[in-house]
């Protein structure tokens, strides 16, 4: 496994994982509406392309394949944390969140945020995140809900 950090050349690599990361979740937590909606969201979405150029963030590679990758946009807040569908609950995640958050602490941030997924909550519970409120927001006319939550250092 090899961890480094994302530039120019991965965004077309990083879509694809965000999109099959998205499309591999069992439709019994999301319908299969919610995840074409929320996928489309790497071509749509001004501020995925923003959180890719403009943010700090990292990626992890096992034999020349990338198969997860996380990013800061704006800087105190986690825009970004995708996994492969086949490589997803292996540590990768754990991996790039503890990275993202040594890297805040390094730059004396008070705190990082996130909007988490009915999935991602509970890796972002397990390493200390506290809940702010549920939330429920709008993508190409279908509801989600997610959690909007934060770490204090």
């Amino acid at each position: 496994m090899n961890l480094k950090q994302i530039t120019q050349k991965d965004q077309l690599d990083l879509k694809k994982i965000y999109f099959d990361s998205i499309i591999s979740i069992d439709e019994k937590i999301y319908t299969s509406e919610q995840k074409r909606a929320w996928a489309s969201q790497a071509w749509d979405n001004k501020y995925f392309n923003l959180s890719l150029k403009e943010g700090k963030g990292w990626l992890i590679n096992e034999r020349e394949k990338i198969i997860a990758f996380a990013s800061r946009y704006p800087n105190n807040r986690i825009s970004l944390l995708y996994c492969r569908g086949d490589s997803q609950r292996k540590g990768y995640g754990t991996k790039l969140l503890q990275k993202i958050e040594k890297e805040a602490i390094k730059e004396g941030l008070p705190c990082l945020t996130t909007e988490a997924s009915l999935i991602s909550y509970k890796l972002f519970l397990k390493n200390s995140w506290k809940i702010i409120r549920k939330e429920k927001i709008i993508i190409k006319n279908i509801t989600f809900e997610r959690y909007k939550m934060i770490k204090n250092f």
